[in-house]
């Protein structure tokens, strides 16, 4: 039964991660804890190598599609290696009980944020952005009146601080809660950096996987890996997360998101009301 779980979970999550570039990872500790039994500190250690091997291999998924660009995602991942550091320390002497409440609000956050991106009809549609008035998916932002992005080295400036600043919140997600944090990346690249929207998706799966190899640096040989669970869990997230980067050049991401977004809303809910009596 436990290996049933663990595949059908994995599925789940990878198809949401890689048609999503984030928020299926979200996902990984709730299920580990309260459907496979694993302590929480053990699950948020095994949600990094599930969610940073998953990214990994979507990466090369969109990489194929020509959707993946590599310098600004390493960039933005080694940006984030000190957050991911010191979010994987700062976990290890969380109470666990804090740790899941806290993840609870984090799935909120989540949620608000998936809505807040595909809230609008058209927008973020597969090989369209606001942001690339040409509809050919290049990935870049075209000047426009308004557009003050290109107006400036004080301007670029403050570009590369707003980056740096989100690479470094991303990381200490990543440490501290062992997730991708790609929601949060995804809507950074769109609108720092002016990616298209099938772009960002992309890239944000190869920061993932560069936050999460860090972040599991840091916790290594302090818990242990239940690999049982862990490697079918793994090998079922990576089929999923192939077939969530070919849908995410054919469905509409509102419908997905958005149903996502619900299904955080009532995780969070399971996962405030089993923590908070423990916190009282």
């Amino acid at each position: 039964m436990t290996l049933v779980l663990a595949v059908g979970l994995g599925l789940l999550i990878g198809l949401a991660l890689g048609a999503l570039g984030g928020g299926g990872s979200i996902l990984t500790v709730p299920a580990l804890v309260y459907l496979l039994g694993e302590p929480p500190h053990a699950a948020a250690t095994a949600s990094l190598i599930i969610v940073g091997v998953t990214a990994l291999s979507g990466t090369l998924t969109h990489a194929r599609a020509g959707t993946v660009q590599w310098k600004q995602g390493f960039t933005f991942g080694v940006l984030g290696i000190l957050g991911s550091y010191a979010g994987s320390r700062l976990s290890a002497a969380a109470d666990p009980q804090l740790l899941l409440f806290g993840f609870a609000v984090l799935m909120l956050l989540a949620a608000a944020a998936m809505l807040r991106r595909f809230g609008r009809d058209g927008a973020d549609a597969p090989g369209h952005s606001e942001d690339d008035a040409d509809g050919q998916g290049t990935g870049t932002r075209r000047a426009r009146p308004g557009n003050t992005m290109v107006t400036g080295p004080r301007l670029q400036a403050g570009r590369v601080g707003r980056v740096g600043l989100t690479a470094s919140a991303v990381g200490l997600l990543t440490g501290f809660f062992g997730v991708g944090g790609g929601f949060v990346v995804v809507p950074a690249l769109v609108l720092v950096l002016g990616f298209e929207m099938r772009v960002a998706v992309g890239t944000s799966l190869l920061v993932v996987a560069v936050n999460a190899a860090t972040a599991l640096a840091a916790r290594l040989g302090s818990v242990e890996v239940d690999w049982a669970v862990v490697l079918p869990f793994t090998v079922a997230a990576i089929a999923g997360a192939g077939g969530g980067g070919r849908l995410a050049g054919r469905a509409r991401p509102q419908t997905l998101a958005r149903a996502f977004a619900y299904l955080l809303v009532v995780l969070a809910g399971y996962v405030a009301a089993r923590s908070l009596p423990h916190l009282l």
